[in-house]
């Protein structure tokens, strides 16, 4: 293909429309989210649109007076009073029947404990991601690896039972979520485009060996947001597009990765864990202060942060092969995240004060006038280079797509949205993570939200211009060493 710009290779894109047309699915049964913040106000509309349930069907519980407006415009009952691990199950046991749906969209709520409330009460369960008691992310009587997203995740899959019980989709929104279905498209699309072919791999093993023989190396959740609101950022402020206690909750865990079998040396900070699947590692110090190197096609190279996420876990797990018990191949894989401008000046802020919270949060959603998020991921090492596919949606299709939403929040709602449908049409299913549902019924539903979706593939390697201004501790032979990658 022709090139499309410095670095590129070739581009297609697939701009979601029509998104009111959609099916609705009929529920009759009681939905209580949890949590009222940009993701849960933004959810509101897209439910009400795509699935037949009447407001009063639906309470929301929370932690604070954020979303009341937004409830009472839909009709919806509203509570402020937060759950605690004392009192959530005599609060929440008369509200939910058998069949009912809770939607957790909170933090500092145990998402283990709801599932487990859900599962003796019948009730379809689904998150964004695992959260513990509030507190669980900084305690300091947990070593670094019981404060990461890999124990979290492990203490979810010992609750799995062989019974067929409700579903409980856990970590479906963005990312997690909706990047791991962006992956498996994304391998698809490179196996068509080098000759390997685009047959759909019918479980876990045969999506491993696929990435296995297209010779990734690596997969990036690479993200940058670029979009800007009226008012620059005070001092003892945080700004942000999305959740601020999420994102400096996650933040200040350790920086975590899947560790991938082309890896040729563990980092010096690295650790791995002494109990689970040992697909990932963590490094002694907070995701917010690790930069790694990446690439979208609107922004070119950047430098992002290593927050820790569940889907670097659950992806390098997913695509794990073994033989006769022993690891043969996996990926590396780790999030990139370049926040709104002013999300970084609050991180650079929030470091220097030793990760204490500032006296004041600011969410930007009406406010917001411009720019876009471009959420992806980026596969990398195989014959075609590196191939970035994903969701470049602005603010300004955003607010035309839905109401209440930013970029960043619609690509979370419209997957959750799309979790919840898939959720109700596969109603016993256990425990299950994005990985292991079906790929193109998500992006089916999600997709008309996404704005552009783009697959690019690049040049680019983190190797790039590297070593001219100073000498660097580079390994030329294989460009996609994390060592590499990492920013020191």
């Amino acid at each position: 293909m022709m090139s499309s710009g410095p670095g590129l290779r070739g581009t297609g894109q697939n701009r979601g429309k029509g998104s009111t047309a959609m099916r609705t699915i009929v529920f009759k049964g009681r939905l209580v989210i949890i949590g009222c913040g940009s993701i849960g106000q933004g959810i509101l509309p897209l439910i009400l649109r795509h699935i037949e349930i009447k407001p009063a069907q639906i309470t929301i519980i929370t932690a604070c007076e954020r979303g009341r407006e937004v409830a009472a415009e839909y009709g919806i009952e509203f509570t402020n009073k937060a759950l605690t691990k004392d009192d959530f199950r005599d609060r929440l046991t008369p509200m939910l029947r058998k069949g009912d749906f809770l939607l957790n969209l909170s933090v500092d709520v145990s998402s283990t404990a709801l599932v487990e409330l859900c599962r003796d009460l019948g009730v379809l369960y689904q998150d964004t991601c695992i959260e513990p008691w509030a507190g669980g992310y900084t305690d300091p009587s947990l070593s670094p690896s019981l404060r990461s997203n890999y124990a979290l995740r492990e203490e979810m899959l010992r609750l799995r039972v062989d019974a067929p019980v409700p579903t409980a989709l856990v970590t479906h929104g963005a990312n997690p979520g909706l990047v791991s279905h962006f992956v498996k498209q994304a391998l698809l699309n490179i196996a068509a485009d080098t000759g390997l072919g685009a047959d759909v791999p019918k479980d876990r093993r045969g999506w491993g060996e696929l990435a296995s023989r297209l010779g990734v190396k690596v997969i990036h959740v690479a993200e940058r947001d670029t979009q800007q609101g009226t008012t620059p950022k005070g001092p003892d402020e945080f700004v942000n597009t999305w959740s601020i206690d999420g994102f400096v909750g996650e933040g200040c865990q350790p920086a975590e990765l899947g560790w991938g079998t082309h890896e040729k040396e563990l980092p010096p900070d690295g650790r791995r864990h002494d109990f689970g699947s040992d697909a990932a590692i963590y490094l002694m110090k907070p995701g917010a202060s690790q930069k790694v190197r990446t690439w979208t096609p609107v922004e070119g190279a950047f430098h992002g942060f290593l927050i820790t996420h569940n889907e670097s876990i659950s992806i390098a797990d997913y695509f794990t092969v073994k033989e006769q018990g022993r690891v043969t191949y996996r990926p590396t894989v780790h999030y990139a995240y370049h926040p709104c401008d002013a999300a970084v000046l609050s991180l650079h802020e929030l470091a220097g004060k030793n990760w204490t919270m500032p006296s004041r949060q600011r969410l930007m959603v009406k406010e917001l006038v411009s720019g876009i998020d471009e959420l992806g991921v980026l596969i990398a090492g195989h014959a075609k280079g590196a191939y970035w596919y994903g969701s470049q949606l602005s603010i300004a299709e955003a607010r035309e797509l839905a109401p209440h939403n930013s970029a960043t929040s619609l690509q979370v709602t419209s997957t959750v949205l799309a979790g919840m449908i898939w959720a109700l049409e596969n109603p016993m299913m256990g425990i299950v993570e994005p990985d292991e549902i079906d790929f193109q019924r998500i992006l089916e539903i999600a997709r008309p939200y996404l704005g552009p979706v783009v697959g690019v593939y690049t040049d680019w390697t983190p190797l790039e211009g590297r070593g001219a201004l100073f000498a660097e501790d580079l390994d030329i032979s294989d460009p996609w060493q994390f060592k590499n990658v990492r920013v020191v």
